[in-house]
């Protein structure tokens, strides 16, 4: 088996998570919805993305500065939410945390997560940025925007994508639920992996959600600040209003999380936010959607050219990262590579993790010949080169 230092995927990285991790935990990580067919979308619209290669182009000199919402980061891509990373391993949210700081890249904080804003920024004062749920009590969620200004945050990004619970099978399988009703055979496989066990139960067992704690009754337990988290959200009747409202109290960068129509696009840029990201939640929602991937062109001939366009779901390879660049993307999100990496080795697995999908995009750069980022365009994407050349023969056919 690999070790975090042998590691030279983010597959490695994710056999050491699972190898950690009792199979109820790592099923919370992995699983989607109902047939999980989404997760393979996912995945098969990169391996369907075909890089065209231009070659004799001096690109000895390659870098992947990026920059997105007036911001300049190492890389083009950041560390999407994933929630409850603290139950993966303690404080697995400050590794994140701190390194994004390192690796200067955006870190987005789960709105579910365990570890608090407040104790993240310190971590991450320029790389923090913050996702928001919408709550039954509206009161909620705009406090969690005034704390995001307190704390001095550059960036929010609102949920759109979880207007109601899904249907996980894995997890209710596992009795990962609430309350967690977990069977006798769940438990005895947690057995075979003694490590996790032993630091869950000495830390206290299921972690607090460190940013909704304040909510809850004064002295309320880890258990029932998740019930009432859950009672909480997700809520159906949010609409574009608490958008709106979101928007006047939130002085700085918004994004909106989960667009996949152009109508919601152009519904959302109208409304002032500064960005959309393009994400069907990893697969995690609704099972039969199309990709982001698929999304992300249709999106970006909705929004135009000047409004920030992200992109999540399915991100595992420095290949992904840059395709999605070349269709239209500015920047890139990744979850669960990330959360590997946290799980497999908290802080070192983090930036392994980091540098294996820089490492990549830089090798695909030289490959296909692109100096930086600003060289990437649809050029180098199949279809793109396929219709040039139909268009030239055509042209050609119709002068003889």
């Amino acid at each position: 088996m690999p070790t975090i230092d042998t590691a030279v995927n983010i597959d490695d990285l994710k056999r050491i998570a699972r190898r950690r991790l009792p199979k109820i935990m790592f099923d919370f990580i992995e699983g989607g919805v109902e047939d999980e067919t989404g997760l393979s979308v996912n995945a098969q619209a990169f391996r369907n993305t075909r890089l065209v290669p231009r070659y004799y182009i001096d690109t000895s000199k390659r870098e992947q500065t990026a920059k997105i919402l007036g911001l300049t980061f190492n890389a083009p891509f950041g560390i999407a939410p994933t929630g409850m990373a603290g139950a993966f391993r303690k404080d697995a949210e400050l590794f994140l945390a701190q390194a994004a700081h390192e690796a200067n890249i955006p870190y987005l904080m789960s709105g579910a997560s365990n570890a608090s804003m407040e104790k993240g920024v310190k971590l991450a004062p320029k790389n923090l940025w913050y996702q928001i749920y919408g709550a039954r009590d509206r009161s909620f969620q705009l406090d969690l925007v005034k704390r995001a200004v307190d704390c001095g945050l550059t960036t929010i990004a609102v949920t759109c994508d979880v207007p109601v619970s899904s249907n996980r099978e894995r997890n209710r399988r596992n009795g990962f639920v609430r309350p967690i009703r977990m069977t006798l055979p769940t438990i005895l496989e947690a057995m075979l992996h003694p490590g996790w066990v032993i630091n869950y139960y000495r830390d206290g067992g299921l972690p607090m959600l460190g940013n909704w704690e304040k909510y809850a009754a004064a002295g309320s337990t880890a258990d029932q600040v998740a019930d009432m988290f859950a009672k909480q959200t997700p809520d159906a009747s949010q609409t574009w209003k608490d958008l709106e409202a979101i928007r006047n109290a939130w002085p700085g960068k918004l994004l909106v999380k989960g667009i996949m129509h152009p109508e919601d696009a152009r519904i959302a840029t109208g409304m002032g936010v500064d960005g959309i990201i393009v994400s069907n939640h990893g697969a995690r929602q609704l099972d039969n959607m199309p990709s982001s991937l698929e999304m992300l062109p249709l999106i970006r001939n909705a929004v135009g050219p000047d409004t920030a366009l992200l992109l999540d779901s399915g991100v595992r390879r420095g290949s992904d990262i840059v395709a999605a660049l070349c269709m239209g993307a500015d920047f890139v999100l990744t979850g669960r590579a990330t959360l590997y990496g946290a799980t497999a080795g908290g802080l070192a697995g983090v930036k392994k993790a980091v540098s294996i999908l820089q490492r990549e995009i830089d090798l695909v750069l030289g490959q296909i010949g692109a100096p930086n980022l600003d060289a990437l365009g649809p050029h180098y994407l199949l279809e793109t080169v396929k219709a040039e050349e139909e268009r030239r023969n055509s042209g050609a056919m119709a002068r003889r």
